[in-house]
């Protein structure tokens, strides 16, 4: 996993509450496991005005012009504002591999649903929780300048816009040292392989029988 220390990025506005799993990746592209290549399926039923299946090419399908990540003022956004419980529904994971293989590394919501707010600092993602009228103030924003953009310092947790306003955020300490070190838990774990294979050599070493071959 990535390192992430701090991000300058377009924003989108997705003006939505209650965007459930199913809607940032349908059911259909779960046969996969891979983690990437769910970019171009990502909010599939809003993006497109045809029905999407797994390894279909997007490059000619019809877009829904209405839908905000079709509007060239936000391509290559990497930030998405958007509002109350993101992702809720099914705990897919497949819902932050989207987004990530997207590019979206940063999330601004009012709230999120627990397991797809846990399932981002896994996948190298930062979702940030911010009050109601905060976030109504950057639809505003980002709706009123276009090429809105946000720096997002995750060391000091803070948000600087570009007239020089700096918004704090809250963030768990121990999902803050992952992200600043790109671990997810499998690293995590194997930042500790000397102690683990220590302890399986001294517990061979006192329980010596588990070595022998069962016939």
């Amino acid at each position: 996993m990535q390192k992430f220390i701090s991000l300058n990025g377009l924003v989108a506005p997705l003006d939505r509450s209650n965007v459930d799993t199913d809607a940032i990746i349908p059911k259909q592209f779960l046969k996969s496991i891979s983690r990437t290549g769910f970019g171009p399926y990502l909010f599939d039923e809003w993006r497109y005005l045809d029905h999407g299946e797994p390894g279909q090419d997007c490059s000619n399908r019809p877009l829904n012009n209405d839908f905000v990540l079709n509007n060239d003022r936000f391509k290559g956004a990497s930030i998405l504002l958007t509002r109350a419980n993101f992702g809720c529904g099914s705990s897919r994971e497949h819902a932050p591999w989207a987004l990530h293989d997207y590019g979206f590394q940063v999330i601004l919501a009012e709230s999120f649903a627990d397991i797809f707010y846990s399932n981002c600092f896994k996948n190298g993602m930062l979702p940030i929780v911010l009050d109601a009228h905060k976030i109504e103030e950057l639809f505003q924003a980002t709706e009123d300048n276009p090429g809105f953009t946000l720096s997002v310092d995750l060391e000091f947790q803070q948000i600087l816009t570009p007239s020089g306003e700096k918004i704090s955020f809250d963030l768990d300490s121990y999902r803050k040292f992952c992200l600043l070190n790109g671990l997810d838990e499998i690293g995590q774990t194997l930042s500790h392989q000397k102690e683990i294979a220590a302890f399986e050599r001294n517990h061979l070493e006192k329980h010596s029988w588990l070595n022998q071959e069962v016939r």
